[in-house]
Parts: C-alpha cells; structure tokens; sequence
C-alpha cells in the first residue's frame, strides 16, 4: 500500500526540527532512520501529514564513554552501536543493537527512534530498561533529563511534551564484577523478538549483590519482578536460584497471543531466555569473554 500524501521537511538544525514540531503539532512526524515510520506510513497507521526528517542533523550520533557514562547519540544507528568499542563496556547494550532485525535495517535504524516508538516487542525498550539509563530530550522549554522508568509509559507512549526530542542516552559505567546480556527469541532476523530478557548481575565472591532482570514482548511494557530480583540478590547465582527468579517474572508476565506464538509458547521460552541471560552475565561478570546472540526458530 502506499502511503497517504504527506509534506517532507529536513531542518538543517536541532532548533529548526523543535520550531517545525511547534509549527505543525499533532500534524507532525518525526522520522529519523524510518525504519518504524515508513512502514506505519505505508499502512496508513496514524496521520502523517508533515513528515520532519531529522536524520542528518549533525552531532547526535556519537557512542563515547564521557563523566563515566556510556553517552549515545539519539541518531546513532544500530549498527554503529554493535561496532563500538565504548559500547563494548556493556555487553548487553552491543548484543541488543547488533541483534535488531537485518544489517540493512541495523545501518539505517537508530536507537533514538528505536526508543521513543516504545514498541513493546522492541529491543531498545527492553535492553536499556534494564540499565539505570537516563534519556536526554530538548525541546522548546529547554532540555531535560528523564528516567527510563519514567520515559515509556504505556505500549507506543512516551512522556515527551509537544515539540520534544529524544537527543542522547546515558547509562553509568558498570561497577567491577558487573555481567550483563540481552537475549531474544526470534522467528527470523528481520522479525520483531517474540520475546527477550535483560538481565544484569553485580556479584561480590559467589554472592550477588543486585540484580535487574526485564522481560521484553511480554506485556503492553517491559515486565519486571521485585521479586524475581531478589530471588539472586543476597545468594549464589545458580540454576537453581536462577529457575526461581524466572518461575516468579514469568508469573508476572502477561505474553499476548499473536501471529508469533501462544501465551504459553511464550511463557516457555521467556524461562529459557532468563536462564541463559543469567548464564552469560554471570560468566561475565567474573571477566569471562562470552559471545552473545540471539536464538532463532
């Protein structure tokens, strides 16, 4: 299907987007790689009347290490991210930006588009929650800095204000003995995850000492458990304990019944995806060099 007329716009600048933003209103979409957009557009998903390009806007794609802090650009593609050695500082965000879809669409996606279409079933969503990950936003009120907590607030919703922009993403540098991972269940590489989990293990010796463990496509917003968390903290990272903290967010997921799989299907598998996240952050967080990936149907 082709897509309903619209007006193209490519500001030269950041303000130039914040006052077309302004200018339009609700009329206004905001694209980036377009990897979401384009096909919403071509199946007539929404009013897309302005469409405001922001792709090439200079100075908001950059992955660097900065007041220990991982710092990412709100236009740095998938991709980018994947190869970056500062993002090599935490496994878990490489394996999630090199796991979206194909290499096509991982050089043209962006992880701040990625982030403020708050698909539930998305990568970006999920991975950073699992962080203490903090997004920057400007618009015309000046900027500000919001929580990821805070930042998607249902399925496809975000806290950002008419005429406001994600630009960075900051997310601390990880103590020592810090292992993290994401994991997704895929039926093909360009398909959206059936599900996935993050998860991220500080140990002290044997003991854990925190946990976060986030589920992903397993609800209308990332699933997490205060109680699957502290099934780890406080004891030895095993299968055992590991099964314990999956049976309990699991129980707290609610998997939708789609073209993807059954609610049970789903729930199987997000026990499988918690148990091998918490392998490879485990071995990580002792210095093991563990490869990641996602698994495939």
């Amino acid at each position: 299907m082709y897509p309903a007329p619209f007006r193209y716009h490519r500001p030269a600048s950041l303000e130039a987007a914040i006052g077309l933003l302004g200018k339009f209103g609700d009329e206004a979409s905001i694209m980036a790689g377009g990897q979401s957009l384009i096909p919403m557009m071509k199946l007539r998903m929404g009013d897309a009347c302005e469409v405001i390009d922001i792709g090439r806007l200079p100075d908001l794609s950059f992955v660097e290490i900065r007041d220990g802090m991982l710092c990412i650009g709100a236009l740095s593609t998938h991709a980018s991210i994947a190869a970056s050695e500062a993002a090599a500082r935490i496994p878990l965000v490489q394996e999630a930006g090199g796991g979206i879809a194909d290499r096509q669409i991982r050089s043209m996606g962006t992880i701040g588009g990625g982030l403020s279409v708050a698909d539930p079933s998305g990568c970006w969503p999920t991975s950073l929650r699992t962080l203490k990950t903090s997004v920057q936003v400007r618009g015309p009120a000046g900027a500000r800095s919001i929580a990821i907590a805070d930042f998607i607030q249902d399925s496809y919703v975000t806290t950002l204000q008419p005429g406001e922009l994600v630009t960075e993403i900051r997310i601390p540098l990880p103590a020592a003995n810090t292992g993290s991972a994401y994991v997704a269940f895929k039926r093909t590489a360009a398909a959206y995850p059936t599900v996935s989990c993050g998860m991220e293990l500080v140990m002290d010796g044997q003991t854990c000492t925190s946990a976060s463990i986030v589920l992903g496509a397993a609800g209308p917003m990332a699933v997490l458990c205060a109680a699957a968390e502290q099934a780890l903290v406080g004891r030895e990272v095993t299968e055992t304990s590991l099964g314990e903290a999956a049976e309990l967010i699991v129980a707290a997921s609610d998997p939708p019944a789609d073209a993807r799989g059954s609610a049970a299907f789903k729930r199987a598998m997000l026990k499988t995806l918690v148990l091998e996240a918490g392998r490879r952050s485990l071995a990580r967080s002792r210095g093991e060099q563990v490869k990641g990936g996602h698994r495939y149907a």
